[in-house]
């Protein structure tokens, strides 16, 4: 008779286990032979899996046999009186545990990959992916119980078994689960055992089939236990655990990040819940944000907890919630929290564009901390708050036009401020941005590279109106030192400086410096990586005048007007001010295109007002003016187009860039006038082409080009323009095409393949001949040839075939 203890329902007919498929093997070839077989392994590895198909075999060979599985549960007196008399052949299972040197021991250890696969196989009827054999297996740590579990969707079947577990295993189990496990003092204090009784404790836990190799809990047990075990006895384990780290000054990011959505209330709940958000709060803001407000709700409404909150949300780009809690700050008896909440705000409005605002609210944030030095108090050096207050406050009084208000607060800063190296980066910031606006600024970017530098190893969630990078990558893009800018503000992205809220701006500015410098491909990979995001309107000005420029440089007219709208809409949610001049001068040139320019005259002479104020500083004042000359020259107004060139020789002398621009301008306009000299013109494009402008370097080689009666000049000049765009001919202008060798679009001369895209994109024979640099008759005479040579009946019909040939695969 078989004798089948405590053996449940097995979900399988087979064993999988190939340690299993052999015994069966053994028994099925030869049911009678003696055994005394001891089988051990964890839970969960499919003991009793095989004591159930080992029935199968004894019964159906009419052999008695003892079958035990648990053994484990038995007692010693128990097992022994099982076993007496007992002839046949016994198996016994159990979980790991001494075993009688007379028995045969058959060790049950983890699956295979390849046993995985067939397990899907056996589960799903089909065979198994081997990607997904693989995953399995990661998550399972081969464990069949587990495995099969998850491909049946039945973890919740470990509901009982965790609940029968006992209490300081399963409390082990849960610590395991909240990142505890090999923390042993702590396990200790938590358990209430010696470091000796630990141990015995362990064992069981490996015991359960839920640990791996290196006792971690494998990541499909620690789901189970994290989604079925007891809710209550979890809840209070992870709190024990929160209270002994916080008792002994020890992180608890990783035990309270597995409290939230609990419910967990209470002292120290939430005193766990602020010093998590507290510790999270460098490398993500996002999770900050819900420890800040779980602490809130769980009652601590602390102004240290409502600070730490209004800075997380802001960082995370969630300027709304920052501003309200910020705002709301502005009414506490502390002047400490005040003052918070004054910078907190004061940084939202910076990014909303308004900086007038902003530094009033700097400024007050600055003397309130004043206040409290001076009665003693002391000043809790909180850098995020309003140790860089007085600086960013100067920065904004700049960007307004009031540069003496920006002086005098750099030269008596407020008392108590610690020299930290925010603080000196904050201050290194404020004085680059007023050296700017003070002669030729030949020193300005210098110090902003330098103060970008220094924050660049400062700890993060630092809450920032805008950041040194940002600041020295626009200094660049003013004074054409495009590979300075590149590089600092790709730092400042991969450092997470000034968390989510301004990555976009540093990602933005990176599109502008590759669409300054001709990269149209990247400056929209730029633009595509934030496209779809909620924008503040600083980003969202710089966002909508990238879209205007790149369909400027691509002789997009439609994407010009689309995109047009959207730039002028930010532009009038935008306060104009020193750091918006480049969107200004982006929108002015489109405005000439679109017939929209009297929409923007206000604010280009906002802009000069400003600009007046400050003196006319050169290094904010040339790159204006050069977008208004070409807005004048698209509109054909001389008179402005001249006073325009006037203003940009009188800061000719200031460095290289201004005087680069300043000779361009004089040559587009004896371009214009038909007046020039072919080689005049092309050493001004090559000296814009090495200041990084490739794309203004090309349309100044190629508008001449095709303005010059000289064949021998236009083919020089053209040739120029395509070495500045980078797009030089294989075959020197002028010369014959090669014969047509082979059918389609391999009978193409590489020009004709040029012209056929343009034409199949959409674009006029002009436009096409415009970002060629060659007449709209030129791109008529390629489009015929290329009509005789596919054989097209009409242009309907050549437009058909090569939209076809252009789409295949193989096409050049």
């Amino acid at each position: 008779m078989n004798t089948l203890l405590s053996q449940a329902s097995p979900l399988r007919a087979v064993p999988v286990h190939p340690a299993a498929r052999q015994l069966l093997d053994q028994v099925t070839a030869d049911p009678a032979a003696p055994l005394r077989l001891a089988v051990v392994a964890p839970g969960g590895y499919g003991k009793s899996v095989l004591l159930a198909a080992l029935d199968r075999c004894y019964r159906a060979a009419r052999v008695e046999a003892l079958l035990v599985d648990d053994a484990d549960k038995l007692g010693p007196d128990q097992l022994e009186e099982l076993l007496t008399g007992a002839d046949g052949p016994i198996v016994v299972a159990h979980r790991p545990a001494a075993v009688a040197s007379s028995w045969t021991l058959l060790q049950l250890g983890p699956l295979g990959v390849e046993d995985v696969a067939r397990l899907i196989s056996a589960v799903t009827g089909s065979a198994a992916d081997p990607a997904a054999a693989a995953d399995l297996h990661a998550r399972s740590g081969g464990v069949p119980r587990l495995a099969e579990r998850e491909l049946r969707g039945r973890l919740e079947e470990f509901r009982p078994e965790l609940d029968e577990l006992d209490d300081d295993v399963l409390r082990y189990l849960i610590a395991a689960e909240a990142g505890a496990g090999r923390n042993l003092d702590l396990l200790c204090a938590l358990l209430d055992r010696g470091p000796d009784q630990l141990p015995a404790i362990v064992d069981a836990a490996r015991a359960t089939g839920l640990l791996g190799p290196d006792d971690a809990l494998l990541p499909l047990a620690a789901a189970a236990v994290r989604d079925f075990g007891p809710p209550a006895r979890r809840l209070t384990t992870v709190q024990r655990l929160v209270e002994l780290q916080l008792a002994n000054g020890l992180p608890v990011l990783d035990l309270a990040r597995s409290l939230l959505g609990t419910g967990s209330s209470g002292a120290s709940a939430a005193a766990a819940f602020a010093a998590a958000a507290a510790e999270a709060l460098p490398a993500d803001a996002r999770l900050a944000t819900r420890l800040f407000e779980a602490a809130a709700e769980a009652g601590d409404r602390s102004p240290a907890v409502t600070v730490g909150w209004a800075r997380a949300t802001a960082l995370s780009g969630d300027l709304d919630t920052a501003l309200r809690l910020g705002d709301g700050m502005l009414g506490a008896a502390d002047p400490e929290t005040r003052a918070a909440g004054a910078a907190i705000a004061a940084t939202v409005l910076a990014h909303r564009g308004e900086l007038a605002r902003s530094a009033e609210l700097y400024h007050w944030a600055s003397r309130s901390i004043e206040t409290v030095t001076s009665g003693g108090a002391g000043h809790p050096g909180d850098a995020g708050a309003w140790a860089g207050a007085d600086a960013f406050a100067a920065i904004a009084l700049v960007g307004t036009g009031d540069l003496d208000g920006a002086r005098r607060l750099l030269e008596s800063p407020a008392p108590g401020v610690a020299p930290t190296l925010f603080a000196g980066a904050a201050t290194r910031m404020a004085r680059g941005v007023a050296d700017s606006v003070s002669g030729c600024a030949t020193e300005t970017l210098s110090t902003l590279l330098g103060a970008a530098a220094m924050l660049e190893p400062a700890l993060g969630g630092t809450l920032l109106p805008d950041s040194p990078a940002a600041l020295a990558a626009l200094a660049a893009l003013h004074t054409g030192e495009l590979a300075l800018a590149e590089p600092v503000l790709t730092r400042a992205l991969d450092g997470g400086i000034g968390g989510d809220l301004l990555s976009v701006r540093h990602r933005l500015l990176l599109g502008w410096v590759a669409m300054t410098a001709g990269d149209l491909a990247t400056a929209a990979g730029h633009r595509d990586a934030v496209a779809g995001r909620t924008l503040e309107a600083r980003d969202e000005l710089f966002f909508a005048t990238l879209e205007l420029g790149l369909a400027r440089r691509a002789s997009d007219l439609v994407g010009l007007q689309r995109s047009w709208h959207r730039a002028y809409q930010a532009s009038m949610r935008q306060q104009t001010d020193l750091f918006t001049l480049l969107p200004l001068g982006e929108l002015a040139i489109a405005a000439a295109r679109t017939g929209a320019y009297a929409k923007i005259s206000g604010q280009l002479e906002r802009a000069h007002t400003l600009l007046a104020r400050l003196g006319e500083p050169p290094l904010w004042t040339v790159s204006l003016v050069w977008h208004e000359l070409h807005a004048a020259i698209t509109l054909e107004d001389a008179d402005a187009a001249k006073a325009h060139l006037a203003t940009l020789a009188t800061h000719a002398h200031c460095g290289r860039y201004p005087s680069a621009l300043a000779t361009a301008a004089q040559c587009w306009l004896s371009v214009l006038s038909g007046t020039f000299a072919p080689d005049t013109i092309a050493a001004a494009a090559a000296e814009m082409h090495d200041l990084g402008l490739r794309w203004d370097a090309a349309r100044l080689a190629g508008q001449a080009a095709i303005r010059t009666s000289d064949r021998k000049a236009m083919v020089q000049l053209l040739e120029a323009a395509r070495q500045f765009q980078g797009t030089a001919a294989r075959r020197e202008p002028g010369t014959s095409e090669p014969a047509s060798a082979g059918t389609g679009l391999a009978a193409l001369s590489e020009r004709e393949l040029e012209v056929a895209r343009l034409v199949v994109e959409g674009l006029t024979y002009k436009q096409a001949g415009s970002k060629l640099f060659i007449s709209g008759k030129t791109v008529e005479h390629h489009m015929a040839r290329i009509r005789g040579k596919l054989g097209a009946a009409d242009r309907r019909e050549l437009l058909a075939t090569l939209r076809e040939l252009l789409s295949r695969p193989d096409a050049p």
